[in-house]
């Protein structure tokens, strides 16, 4: 059975691309498509000899780091890739991978990290996170619109939607009316271990933008006085910089085994934005660590309140600074162990389980 794997873009290293890294490694030789492709932020875990780009990738390179400015060109870009070869294609969607077209014969599942959200749910927080008033928001209207025609047309195409949490299968339903079956992704929780003991410092490990949800954490730390620890990058970083007390520290992008080294000593992961499922508290309970996070989203999937950690569950500073006493006050109940081993639900030996059982029943 000749496999392929399809995904939006292969620009960065975040959860979604360890997604396809599984994928990857569970079908060894399966080309990759993929919209656009930087080989120097992701050649290392995937090798421009297995990676298949669109016709996007032939644009100059000032053009494709603002691929933003290309959007109304994928639904072509994604359509034009030519998977007729191939047997099986599993897509990992964010945006557009879900729309390929592939021969009636050819099977296509495809792993939903979300609906795109820029064109559902997220669309008045993009818009205004990106300034796009006046001129730009009557430009912005019309791509929209464009996008949502296109992506309700494309959803139809996969034979089986499989989605990354309970959270992106209600997303699913509600924008595709379409059904799915929930495995949640693959999350390397062996190559963490669970120390039993802490240094006095709390971690965040994220990209730092607005809708993480960062500068929540970072008042709330300049309130309180407590050391604070956050690494990664991104365009929020000074701001947040501007913002924060000398407790909180910045340490920028680490690679994994520094980000395993703070993650396996901190007192617990602070984890104060919503998202689609959220591997880093996965990471942070394979440490024995508990999480406080906000009570939305897919995290309440995976931490469990008193046992794993604790919620907040309004966005702002009161709701959170309770839900850490409650979480600083259960230290002496939390048992590492336990945490840990909630946290191998989510392995990767379960996922690929899963993943093979759909295929098998399938195909």
């Amino acid at each position: 059975m000749k496999v392929a794997i399809v995904h939006d873009f292969l620009l960065k290293l975040g959860g979604a691309e360890r997604v396809v890294k599984t994928l990857a490694d569970i079908f060894p030789k399966a080309p990759i498509y993929t919209l656009l492709y930087d080989e120097k932020a992701t050649g290392h875990v995937f090798p421009k000899e297995r990676v298949r780009t669109s016709f996007l990738q032939d644009y100059p390179k000032f053009i494709r780091k603002r691929y933003r400015f290309l959007i109304h060109k994928m639904p072509r870009a994604i359509e034009e890739l030519d998977l007729d070869e191939f047997d099986l294609v599993i897509s990992s969607s964010t945006a557009f991978s879900h729309g390929i077209i592939t021969k009636l014969n050819t099977k296509h599942i495809c792993y939903c990290h979300s609906p795109m959200r820029y064109a559902w749910d997220w669309a008045n927080e993009y818009r205004e996170e990106n300034n796009l008033n006046g001129l730009k928001g009557l430009l912005y209207a019309p791509l929209i619109k464009y996008l949502r025609e296109w992506d309700r047309i494309a959803a139809d195409r996969p034979d089986l939607y499989i989605s990354n949490s309970a959270n992106v299968q209600n997303r699913l339903k509600e924008y595709y009316q379409e059904e799915s079956e929930i495995i949640y992704p693959p999350v390397n929780v062996e190559r963490f271990r669970a120390k039993g003991h802490s240094e006095n410092y709390f971690l965040i490990v994220s990209t730092l933008t607005p809708y993480k949800k960062i500068d929540l954490a970072v008042q709330l730390f300049n309130k309180i006085g407590r050391k604070l620890v956050i690494i990664g990058e991104g365009p929020h970083r000074k701001y947040l910089e501007n913002i924060a007390g000398d407790n909180i520290e910045f340490l920028g992008f680490k690679d994994d085994r520094t980000v395993k080294e703070y993650m396996e000593n901190c007192r617990a992961l602070i984890f104060p934005g919503e998202e689609d499922f959220g591997i880093t508290p996965v990471e942070a309970m394979a440490c024995g660590k508990p999480v406080l996070a906000y009570g939305k989203g897919g995290v309440t999937e995976s931490v469990v309140s008193g046992k794993t950690g604790e919620f907040f569950f309004e966005p702002n500073v009161e709701s959170m600074e309770d839900g850490l006493a409650r979480l600083m006050y259960n230290e002496k109940f939390y048992k590492p162990q336990t945490i840990r081993k909630h946290a191998f639900e989510f392995s990767r030996e379960v996922f690929e389980k899963k993943l093979m059982q759909k295929i098998r029943k399938l195909c």
